[in-house]
């Protein structure tokens, strides 16, 4: 039998590597076509290219191994049915249970493997790309505007630029949409423009030129007002805007950025503010509810000849301290699902440290009938199978974020949901595959 598997885990072997490169090229292409304008000819030097894309194909490793595991035990499985291997094993006696064994055992290596992967090199080089790419940006900061289409780059303002200067920076035929102030529609529009930093990095400067300010008040439209200017300058604070100054040593780590050890430590701080919060928030009911009643008692005089006036005064400010009570409330709501947002999102990435890493066992359970069920071994039809799976298993994943957004789901049942229900489905065909006559049959 150990030359049965190693037979089996050799037949596995070439399509692994083959289609794990084949997925990272995939990836690395997709990833500079998207950032090949921001990063060649801008006077960067090539071993700063070379660095971004090592630090950024971190990422796409996590995820292109679980899918080659897929790829290649479908193709693996696919070739030994079409060769009538299989036929031979089964005809030996020889289960489908028994058949799989080395492959899930080499798959579940594999993925203690990604596990250590995904908690000790990938935080480190997502952080280590982010500083290097705030660097690039701090260098010439109009990069990281999209040219073409709209940006939010800068908090509060939606920014559209036709053309950015490959050596300069400067930005060409500006439109840009001001959305902090809800009861005023604000267009900016100019023929240049240019984004700097001050001296100190903390603040981010966008000096127009040659433009106007289009002003419409709202919901009434009633109100125009059109400013032309040579030269208009905004100022914003650096911190947050997407344009992060670089401190290697003091810089805010984000959840894609840390360990699981220290998600959980996150998550549990802010476990702790959202209770604090439900507990403010419902204290604020309470006080909520006793400045109605107070209200209602005041305002109905004990007999009719009461004098109405006599009870305005007590009526007043039993008002005021409801509505400012309302406006706490409001307020703690927000800052209550703040909390319960980042908690959510905090224990969504702690999941998927182990989530994604146990994929690649959920991947070779299904991979393997379904193989046998294909009875074809070429790259195509393996790769298609593959990415059929792995778009149902995203598309489970992805929704399960949103569902614990609402509130519907627990962090963990979101995030482990596309494994159970994969591998339900890989036992599922196994077991149809080792009780059919024809799993043993071309």
């Amino acid at each position: 039998m150990k030359i049965l598997d190693r037979y089996i885990l050799k037949a596995h072997a070439g399509p692994l590597f083959f289609g794990f490169f084949t997925i990272m090229f995939v990836f690395i292409l997709s990833f500079l076509t998207g950032l090949i304008d921001r990063l060649v000819g801008r006077g960067l030097d090539i071993g700063v290219l070379i660095e971004m894309v090592l630090l950024e194909s971190a990422w796409m490793v996590s995820l292109a191994l679980p899918m080659s595991v897929l790829i290649a035990t479908v193709m693996a499985f696919g070739t030994l049915t079409n060769s009538s291997e299989m036929t031979v094993m089964r005809s030996g006696g020889i289960s489908v249970y028994r058949l799989i064994t080395p492959v899930l055992i080499g798959s579940l290596l594999l993925a203690l493997c990604d596990e250590r992967f995904n908690n000790v090199l990938l935080p480190e080089a997502n952080y280590r790309a982010n500083v290097l790419l705030s660097d690039i940006t701090r260098l010439k900061p109009g990069f990281a505007v999209d040219q073409g289409s709209f940006s939010n780059a800068i908090k509060g303002f939606s920014l559209m630029v036709r053309k950015v200067d490959g050596k300069t920076g400067d930005l060409e035929d500006v439109v840009m949409y001001d959305k902090e102030r809800p009861n005023i529609r604000t267009v900016v529009t100019a023929g240049q423009g240019r984004i700097t930093f001050t001296p100190d990095y903390r603040y981010l400067v966008m000096t127009l030129e040659d433009g106007q300010i289009h002003e419409l008040s709202l919901p009434g439209m009633n109100k125009y007002r059109r400013i032309y200017f040579r030269k208009h300058r905004y100022v914003f604070e650096a911190t947050g805007y997407g344009f992060e100054r670089s401190d290697k040593n003091k810089g805010k780590r984000g959840g894609r950025e840390l360990s699981a050890s220290e998600l959980l430590d996150v998550g549990r701080e802010l476990r702790l503010r959202v209770d604090a919060s439900e507990r403010a928030v419902n204290s604020g009911v309470d006080e909520l509810k006793n400045q109605v009643g107070l209200i209602r008692r005041t305002s109905r005089p004990s007999h009719p000849a009461a004098s109405r006036v006599a009870t305005e005064p007590g009526v007043t400010r039993a008002i005021e301290v409801t509505e400012k009570r309302i406006a706490d409330m409001s307020s703690g709501l927000d800052q209550l699902d703040h909390f319960r947002e980042a908690y959510y999102m905090t224990m969504i990435e702690y999941h998927k440290k182990y989530s994604l890493s146990f994929a690649c066992v959920v991947f070779a359970l299904v991979g393997a009938p379904l193989g046998v069920m294909a009875r074809r071994g070429g790259f195509g039809v393996g790769a298609g199978l593959s990415l059929l799976f792995f778009v149902m298993y995203w598309a489970l994943m992805i929704g399960g974020e949103k569902m614990t957004k609402k509130g519907i789901l627990s962090p963990a049942v979101a995030v482990w949901m596309p494994d159970i229900l994969l591998a339900a489905i890989g036992l599922y065909m196994l077991r149809r595959l080792s009780n059919s006559i024809s799993g043993s049959t071309r």
